[in-house]
């Protein structure tokens, strides 16, 4: 397997998925699955930043999550923290900066001061940004970023709506829309997330569970991404 370097995405996405289902397939508490799909956070992030792919969002936590077990809740958001703490020095030292999406007012207090505060510290490294979402709703993000053009439309402050115009009132304004969506665990579904964003890009679906979803499989997407032929709905290839 290679990957064609000169064929790369700009903007990764990825869905990460199947975390319970690798803990309940070695009969262990569903927690065992998060902490083990940090560490593929951790190669994926390290691999992005040395194909030098600017853009990655990752999608680790959605509104509709908020319906799972308090206990697992709490797990996954304790977790989430202590990958913050461990990883700040590697997003310094290789410049990547971290940002997170989502409705992040949902968080506990403790966890939104931490993630203001990497976003902080890490505000002025450019060669990578990292977005992660937590409590987010594609829906509620169109829904949100229509309020705030109403708003802006009736005080004045802009005067034409078009699909520029409306990219940036959403949490990725200022980003491409992702090249390439990942999702793991086999589930052929956008599950309520870049609804807007995603309009044109290729969608990469694998069975491999997220806690298994390391460097090699991560390097499978990528050189499948760089055999594409991207048309944007056009005959001409892009």
């Amino acid at each position: 397997m290679r990957v064609n370097r000169k064929k790369l995405p700009r903007h990764v996405a990825i869905i990460m998925d199947g975390n319970g289902r690798w803990a309940r397939n070695r009969a262990l508490p569903r927690a065992e699955g998060h902490i083990a799909g940090i560490e593929s956070v951790r190669d994926v992030v390290t691999a992005t930043r040395e194909f030098a792919i600017p853009y990655l969002t990752l999608y680790a936590f959605s509104k509709e999550n908020w319906t799972r077990p308090k206990e697992e809740v709490e797990a996954l958001l304790a977790l989430l923290a202590v990958y913050l703490q461990r990883e700040l020095p590697l997003m310094m030292k290789e410049d990547i900066r971290f940002r997170p999406i989502g409705d992040i007012g949902d968080l506990p207090l403790d966890l939104q001061e931490h993630l203001n505060g990497v976003s902080r510290e890490t505000e002025k490294n450019k060669s990578m940004l990292l977005n992660i979402a937590l409590s987010y709703s594609g829906r509620e993000e169109i829904l949100r970023a229509t309020r705030l053009i109403a708003e802006d439309l009736s005080r004045g402050s802009i005067t034409d709506l078009d699909e520029g115009v409306f990219s940036r009132y959403l949490y990725t304004a200022g980003m491409p829309d992702p090249d390439l969506l990942i999702r793991t665990s086999g589930e052929m579904r956008l599950s309520n997330f870049l609804l807007w964003q995603l309009a044109y890009t290729e969608i990469y679906v694998t069975d491999t569970l997220w806690p298994d979803f390391r460097r090699e499989a991560y390097e499978r997407a990528l050189s499948d991404y760089g055999g594409r032929k991207r048309r944007f709905g056009s005959l001409k290839e892009a």
